[in-house]
């Protein structure tokens, strides 16, 4: 019976629908937003060597170890790793300008604060509340767009791999077109070389702070899908004898070449940002100096302001400390370093550039049904991963996740999310891969499965990938594991205010629920090898050790 479920088992059409589906799974949302963030938070190059070594070491071994177990055991996730183990189981853009005051003489205070992108961003679309504790009700744009992204992906995944596989020749190559003619843009405009020199020289100070490779490695692990149960699942659909090796190398690269490539279409979006934000301070310190001492219109230029700066501290001390306050210290260095974390980045940064392009129309929805595929594709990696062993409950599975995802509608919504994003996934991530690589060396054994992959492939695997998988990545991973519990589970919580990342306490039932996250995430694997055991152990007849 199980060897004729295996037979009726649909299959990729052919192999670049598979290798199509893992990119457009693998390529998201992290990779234009997550990466490029990470990039300039760790001093630009001094992020991209830790990012490179890890892929070597970590990223391509793991992802070709999940390729190989989904196509050797022909099951999803759930049922492979119980076969291995049973104890496994048009108009104006709004973000343009402030809006006016409720008495319309003037715009909001709050959007002359900060920037009108920021404001229509943290106000308008998440109309975020000042901290976690604040209630409000849901923002019913945000639900609107949840029930239309959950009712597409419900559609795509609807006749299962047959449809999937058609959609990904779309999902996995419109964002490349998108983001080359961004490239092409974003060469154009000025001051965008001052971006791109910043993201590849490194700070070399970098590779000396352990959090650098700690964000490096989970990068790696995100941005591939490793652990999640995607890949085994699309894996499960090749043929036999299909060659998942070279595969496995293709995607990785694929992936990491779209993160470096996303992120030379970003840093040259903050050096055009960042210029123009240096630029408009060395402007306004012009005509303050002007202003100020009664010069003549051309004696100060942009080229000179801050030599005049620097030459009238010396002469008229006075006057100068008289501007503290108002005039300001323009640094291209310090406007290039400053970040916008995780979705900030994209609709924030990207939209600040979008509305001083021409035509910001046309970019805006170009961009932006960029990021819909990006996330499309990768959600439906994900939801394969869980209705491959539950083929006749997609609905329900994209019914419960969209009920799910309402709670991030509300106006403290930003918050849990960020909550989740830092806690339901790393910790759990880090452990899960720990325990795959842990279980294929040592309990189902490295010489099996080196058996396994020769009978797919007619030839045994290269030692280099025995060694990583014995040795290397169990290693490291472990040491990332324990860096991580001891940085951020027992240090203080660090999440969003206003778009940046300020060290903040939970509030006591925030700290609870983020204790029952790590809880859940990691208990299933336990939980399910002490249920397999006692069951196992009460049956009549089972002997107590089996063969």
């Amino acid at each position: 019976m199980a060897g004729q479920e295996v037979d009726a088992r649909p299959l990729w059409e052919n192999p670049l629908q598979f290798v199509l589906a893992c990119v457009s799974y693998a390529v998201g949302l992290g990779n234009v937003w997550r990466f490029p963030y990470l990039c300039q938070m760790h001093g630009g190059g001094g992020f991209l060597i830790p990012y490179l070594i890890m892929l070597v070491l970590e990223g391509v071994p793991l992802f070709y170890m999940e390729l190989a177990i989904g196509q050797k055991m022909r099951l999803g996730s759930i049922g492979a790793w119980s076969s291995i183990s049973p104890y496994l189981g048009g108009p104006v853009l709004p973000w343009a300008e402030c809006p006016f005051n409720i008495t319309a003489m003037g715009p909001e205070e709050e959007c002359q604060q900060t920037t009108p992108t920021e404001y229509f961003f943290y106000r308008q679309t998440l109309n975020i509340s000042s901290s976690i504790e604040e209630t409000g009700g849901m923002h019913m744009g945000q639900v609107l767009c949840l029930v239309l992204a959950w009712i597409i992906t419900y559609l795509f995944i609807l006749k299962g791999v047959k449809s999937t596989g058609r959609v990904v020749y779309f999902t996995a190559t419109f964002p490349y077109v998108v983001l080359f003619i961004y490239l092409i843009r974003g060469l154009t405009l000025h001051g965008a070389f001052n971006g791109i020199k910043y993201m590849f020289l490194p700070k070399m100070e970098q590779l000396a702070n352990p959090k650098t490779w700690v964000n490096a490695a989970t990068q790696i692990f995100f941005s591939l899908g490793l652990g999640f149960g995607s890949l085994i699942a699309f894996a499960s659909y090749n043929e036999y004898n299909n060659n998942f090796e070279r595969q496995a190398i293709v995607v990785s690269i694929i992936n990491s070449g779209t993160s470096i490539f996303a992120s030379i279409v970003t840093f040259a979006i903050y050096g055009f940002k960042a210029t123009v934000n240096f630029e408009s301070c060395l402007e306004r310190t012009r005509l303050l100096l002007l202003n100020t001492f009664d010069m003549a219109e051309d004696l100060i230029s942009m080229d000179n302001v801050r030599d005049w700066v620097e030459k009238l501290n010396s002469t008229n001390p006075e006057q100068i400390a008289n501007l503290k306050g108002v005039l300001e210290n323009c640094d291209l260095e310090a406007e290039l370093s400053t970040a916008v974390e995780g979705a900030g980045l994209a609709f924030i940064v990207y939209s600040e550039a979008i509305q001083n392009m021409p035509l910001p129309q046309l970019w805006s929805v170009l961009y932006f049904f960029m990021l819909l595929l990006l996330g499309m594709g990768s959600m439906l990696g994900n939801v394969t991963a869980i209705i491959t062993p539950l083929r006749d409950f997609k609905g329900l599975v994209c019914l419960f996740c969209l009920l799910v995802g309402l709670s991030f509608t509300t106006r403290p919504g930003n918050y849990w999310f960020t909550m989740f994003n830092d806690y339901a996934a790393s910790f759990s991530l880090l452990f899960v891969v720990l325990i795959e690589v842990i279980i294929i060396s040592y309990v189902y054994g490295i010489k099996r499965f080196e058996k396994d992959i020769q009978d797919m492939l007619g030839r045994p695997p290269c030692i280099i990938w025995k060694i990583l998988l014995v040795a290397v990545s169990p290693l490291v991973l472990l040491s990332l594991f324990i860096f991580y519990i001891v940085s951020y589970i027992l240090g203080r919580d660090t999440h969003l205010s206003g778009g940046k990342s300020v060290v903040m306490e939970y509030p006591v039932y925030g700290q609870v629920f983020i204790g029952l996250l790590l809880v859940s995430t990691v208990s299933c694997v336990p939980l399910s090898a002490l249920y397999t055991y006692c069951k196992t152990r009460h049956r009549p007849g089972t002997p107590e050790r089996c063969a």
